[in-house]
């Protein structure tokens, strides 16, 4: 089995970045003390894992939408229907993927509150890097660990 996380970017002497691309104006490279800028929430969560049965912790760190409309993404303000066509990649660094829609994170639909985990039972994820967290899903399977991306595509600016 390969070392954590933690271990493997200690080990490199580097710090984990979440690379924030796509269809953004302002991509950027954040580790987990540029994601203390934003307002922080927490959470505590229960959910099954397949592997060790369920899993209690307590998350802080910012909703993805705050930290994505820092970003920049390249919808029309104006136009409110228009986010619903964007997609939000998340890439963990073990190779784990998982799509959301940015109408499930956005206050005017969905307002699921997601975090990109900065803590997890209090413990700073400075060097594991920030964890996706999806309190409201029953078991544990869209949670990302050590994410190093997040790519927002707004799909078709026109619909044939």
């Amino acid at each position: 089995m390969g070392q954590s996380l933690e271990a493997a970017a200690t080990t490199a002497g580097q710090v984990p970045e979440l690379a924030l691309t796509g269809d953004v104006a302002r991509p950027a490279r954040l580790t987990v003390p540029d994601l203390l800028t934003w307002p922080q929430y927490e959470t505590d969560v229960s959910f099954e894992c397949a592997t060790s049965g369920v899993q209690y912790h307590r998350f802080t760190g910012p909703l993805p939408h705050d930290v994505l409309m820092g970003a920049g993404p390249r919808f029309a303000p104006a136009r409110r229907k228009d986010r619903l066509r964007f997609l939000i990649a998340v890439s963990g660094a073990d190779g784990h993927h998982v799509l959301l829609s940015w109408a499930e994170i956005d206050p005017d639909f969905g307002q699921a509150r997601v975090l990109l985990a900065v803590t997890i039972d209090g413990t700073p994820l400075d060097r594991a890097g920030p964890q996706l967290v999806l309190p409201q899903d029953r078991c544990g399977a869209r949670h990302v660990s050590g994410i190093d991306t997040l790519h927002v595509d707004g799909g078709y600016t026109t619909w044939t």
